[in-house]
């Protein structure tokens, strides 16, 4: 049996779940609203500092005790932040629902001491290093960046070293004061969970959280079609991002335009992969669909041999244009379809995986599509759906990034 559940708590806190009966298993996690798009320039990669620092105690746990509790429940644990979200989950068996879900709740009001902050802020620094020594995490970066052209979507989950070492303790307190509000958070539970006792404990843990006013910019960025190219010897390949508009979260599009990305761009047997990995110009060819609240974009991420880098680059836009000119096959869609509705089937068969699909339903949508409605409106894609999105002809508005041996592109 498959049941879904909803409450709104009094502070604004709301707690959803999609019940299972059949699992062996029960996930939760808190999702939080917020990410790099939230921030200023003054406090670029707090968001994702912040998620460190949730792990560093409260006033009931020590940073050992948190680590422990997870350990001694057999919890599959972690937390991530975008540029719109922050989540924190575990996953474990029914009998320890309560702990996980005391436990995660009781991080969500974390002590943030200056000393674990002063040491933590070294890891963070740290973390920055490492990925300036990852071109594709760069490239990205920059090429998201390059596209939105000041919007907050461009803004960097990380930050910069420079934004970090100024960052105060107590500007990241005020960050977390207006973005951990109640009301900007939501609780999600999946699997064969006791309802009942949830909604107990947390209205209980829970009842002196504040509501506070957590506004984002919603307007739609306008697309910088540029070409920039960042000089850097470190590399002996070139690695290309192109970055296009898309459809957003709230758009009954992103279906179809889910599709488009997979048949144009898949890993293996779409049109990238046969115009550029077959024949051996590029090791990596990859181009998928992102969306975002209010917005959205497609990616595209290459890797070659420096002198090839222009071929490249025209081969794929040849590619792409021709895809905006002529459309998607039946034959081609059809498979796109069927590829995507297999992975969520296979993320979909445990709770665990079926967390981040009815978290991020209710973040952007405010409902839980269950999983053969999701697999169903997928593979209802029709062939005239995604050539409207290719009309819209998204990639004649590309941002174009190249990382390495290069100067110049065109």
């Amino acid at each position: 049996m498959i049941r879904y559940d909803h409450l709104t708590l009094d502070n604004g806190l709301n707690i959803v779940g999609e019940f299972n009966d059949g699992a062996q298993s029960m996930a939760a996690g808190y999702f939080v609203r917020t990410g790099s798009r939230d921030e200023t320039d003054r406090i670029s990669g707090c968001s994702h500092f912040l998620e460190h620092m949730m792990f560093k105690g409260t006033n009931r746990r020590s940073a050992d005790d948190v680590n422990r509790e997870f350990d001694e429940i057999g919890a599959q644990y972690n937390a991530f932040t975008s540029e719109e979200n922050t989540v924190y989950y575990g996953a474990v068996l029914p009998e320890y629902q309560r702990r996980v879900v005391d436990l995660l709740t009781d991080m969500m009001r974390p002590a943030l001491r200056e000393p674990d902050f002063d040491v933590e802020k070294n890891v963070i620094l740290e973390e920055i290093a490492l990925y300036q020594d990852r071109p594709q995490f760069t490239v990205m970066d920059d090429a998201r960046a390059a596209f939105y052209g000041g919007h907050p979507l461009g803004n960097s989950v990380l930050g910069t070293t420079a934004s970090i070492q100024a960052l105060l303790r107590d500007q990241m307190q005020e960050y977390f004061s207006r973005r951990y509000s109640p009301n900007n958070m939501s609780l999600v539970l999946t699997g064969n969970y006791n309802w009942e006792d949830a909604i107990g404990h947390v209205r209980h843990h829970t009842a002196h959280w504040k509501a506070e006013e957590a506004p984002r910019r919603l307007e739609t960025p306008a697309a910088h079609p540029v070409v920039k190219v960042k000089r850097n010897d470190k590399f002996n390949r070139v690695h290309l991002c192109l970055v296009a508009p898309g459809i957003s979260a709230q758009d009954p599009a992103r279906f179809a335009a889910d599709a488009v990305a997979e048949a144009l761009g898949a890993p293996e047997g779409s049109r990238l992969y046969w115009a550029l990995v077959d024949p051996g110009l590029v090791d990596t060819a990859r181009l998928y669909h992102s969306e975002e609240d209010g917005a959205g974009a497609y990616y595209a991420y290459l890797s070659c041999e420096p002198e090839r880098a222009q071929e490249v680059l025209e081969r794929t836009r040849a590619v792409l244009r021709s895809a905006s000119e002529e459309g998607l096959s039946a034959e081609e869609l059809e498979r796109a379809k069927r590829k995507l509705a297999s992975v969520q089937v296979l993320r979909g068969e445990t709770p665990y995986g079926r967390l981040m699909h009815v978290g991020f339903d209710w973040q952007y949508r405010r409902e839980i599509l269950p999983l053969n409605d999701s697999v169903d409106a997928q593979l209802r894609v029709t062939q005239e759906e995604a050539n409207e999105v290719l009309r819209r002809r998204p990639f004649d508005q590309m941002a174009v990034m190249a990382l390495g041996p290069i100067d110049t592109l065109s």
